[in-house]
């Protein structure tokens, strides 16, 4: 990284590790100087459950607080299965509401968001302060909405401005809410393609 001039601002962990060793997390982030700690992905089998929601945000209750205290933000990334319907709203409502905001935030992908069937700004406007990280992921035209899976295949994954997704809205909600990192992520097998043709494009629209 420091050969080709980039710095880690976010470090991802898996939930496994930040619950059995948030001090090597922690230890790994400081290393990288990342000052964000993300995790991607919450084990369950079959469908997402409210279950699953409570144990999760137990945990990241746990870690996020002691994240903090070595100066790190815990943020957890949704993958869209979170959007499961509950008693009021959906499980990320509840996720949200259970978590402690001094200690756990989110990290919105709007690919996932709306691979969902949820409108990426409407969640942003919904939850303000909550989304300090934002996944620039944009979505071929003509794939289905609505799944709550959380997988896709790598193909649906295109450079930003060219899908289905309205990014001059998102990024506009984002600048507004004052999200502090925007990351391009491209899942594609000509990412290498795609993510240039991205970056030219925010630039177009001013970004």
């Amino acid at each position: 990284m420091d050969q080709n001039g980039l710095k880690c601002t976010a470090l991802a962990a898996p939930y496994e590790r930040l619950s059995a060793d948030v001090e090597g997390v922690a230890r790994d982030a400081y290393v990288l100087g990342a000052k964000y700690v993300i995790c991607g992905w919450i084990p369950h089998r079959g469908d997402f459950s409210a279950k699953d929601c409570e144990r999760a945000t137990a945990d990241f209750n746990k870690c996020g607080e002691q994240l903090k205290r070595h100066g790190f933000v815990f943020c957890y990334h949704p993958h869209g299965y979170e959007f499961h319907p509950a008693a009021e709203g959906t499980l990320f409502d509840e996720m949200v509401r259970q978590t402690k905001p001094e200690f756990v935030n989110f990290e919105a992908d709007v690919f996932w968001i709306a691979h969902a069937g949820v409108d990426p700004v409407k969640l942003l406007q919904k939850y303000p302060t909550r989304f300090p990280l934002v996944h620039l992921k944009e979505m071929r035209k003509g794939t289905p909405t609505g799944a709550l899976t959380g997988s896709a295949p790598d193909e649906t994954c295109v450079s930003v401005g060219s899908g289905q997704l309205d990014f001059p809205a998102i990024l506009r909600e984002c600048a507004k809410i004052g999200v502090k990192r925007y990351y391009i992520e491209d899942e594609a097998v000509t990412a290498a393609v795609q993510v240039p043709a991205s970056l030219e494009y925010l630039k177009k629209v001013g970004f």
